[in-house]
C-alpha cells in the first residue's frame, strides 16, 4: 500500500527531526485549481507533499504526480494522511480487541475469535452509534476543508488554504506553541506512522484470512513450530476463542 494515494514508497515509522532554522520557513504558496505541478518533486518543493530520508523528494513510480493539477495533489495528500490515521486506529484496535475478546470487557463476552470476525458480532446499537459518529465526523471534515460544490469551479475541491490533515482538532494541545518547523516534523512523523500502519493492518488482515486464528497467537505458534497444529485444531472453529486459549495454555507448558 505504498502510500495508498500517491503510491510512494513507505519510509521508516520514525521521521528525522527537521533541522532548526535561524528563521521560520515561509508558508507554501497558495494552491490554484487548474495550475499544475510538473512532478512529485515540484509538489515537495512547494511544501504540499513531504518525503523522508532516503527519499527526500519522494517516489512516484507510477507517475501519478506528473503534470498533476495542484488541487488534485492537495486532495491526494489529504486522503493519504486520513487513511493513515484510520489505519493506526485499526491496527491498535485489531490487537487490543483480540486481547480482550471473549471477556466481559468486550460486549459481555459476545464477541470472540479473530478480529476479522469481530465487527459482524457486535450488537446493533454499536453499529448505529458508529454510523452516527462517522456521519458527524465526515460532516465536520467537509465543513472545515472542502469548498461548497455550489460555489467551487468544479466538484471535489478542497479550500485553497487547507493544509492536508489539518482539521483544527487538537484537544490535547500538542500543536500549541509549536513553530512552523516543529509542526512540519510532527506532521512527518504522523504521516510515516500512518504509512506503516496501512501496511501493518493489511498484513494482519491477510494473515488471519489465511490462517483463521488470532494474529498474535498465530505468531507465537509459528515461533514454536506449532502453527500447523493450531490451524488444524482451531481455524474457523465454532468456538475458535476457547480453542485458541486452550491451545495457548498447552503451548505454555512446553
Amino acid at each position: 500500500m505504498a502510500a495508498v494515494c500517491s503510491l510512494r514508497i513507505v519510509c521508516a515509522a520514525r521521521a528525522p527531526k527537521v533541522a532548526a532554522a535561524a528563521s521560520e520557513a515561509p508558508p507554501p504558496p497558495p494552491l490554484k485549481a487548474g495550475a499544475t505541478y510538473k512532478n512529485l518533486k515540484a509538489a515537495v518543493d512547494a511544501g504540499l507533499v513531504q518525503g523522508c530520508a532516503p527519499f527526500g523528494n519522494g517516489i512516484d513510480a507510477f507517475g501519478f504526480y506528473n503534470n498533476i493539477d495542484q488541487a488534485e495533489a492537495q486532495r491526494f495528500a489529504d486522503v493519504e494522511i486520513t487513511h493513515g490515521r484510520v489505519a493506526m486506529l485499526a491496527a491498535l484496535g485489531f490487537l487490543v480487541g483480540e486481547e480482550v475478546e471473549g471477556s466481559g470487557f468486550l460486549f459481555d463476552a459476545e464477541v470472540t475469535g479473530p478480529a476479522i470476525n469481530h465487527f459482524q458480532q457486535v450488537p446493533t446499537f454499536f453499529w448505529v452509534t458508529l454510523g452516527v459518529g462517522v456521519v458527524l465526523a465526515e460532516v465536520s471534515r467537509i465543513n472545515t476543508a472542502w469548498q461548497s460544490p455550489f460555489d467551487a469551479e468544479r466538484l471535489f475541491l478542497l479550500k485553497d488554504a487547507h493544509v492536508p490533515g489539518d482539521y483544527g482538532w487538537d484537544p490535547l494541545g500538542f500543536g500549541k506553541g509549536k513553530s512552523t518547523n516543529d509542526m512540519k516534523s510532527i506532521r512527518m512523523k504522523e504521516l510515516n506512522n500512518g504509512r506503516m500502519a496501512m501496511i501493518a493492518i493489511a498484513a494482519m488482515v491477510g494473515q488471519e484470512l489465511n490462517t483463521g486464528v488470532n494474529v498474535l497467537l498465530g505468531d507465537a505458534a509459528l515461533n514454536q513450530g506449532e502453527l500447523a497444529n493450531l490451524e488444524a485444531k482451531c481455524a474457523f472453529a465454532a468456538d475458535e476463542a476457547a480453542c485458541s486459549k486452550a491451545f495457548e495454555a498447552a503451548m505454555a507448558t512446553l
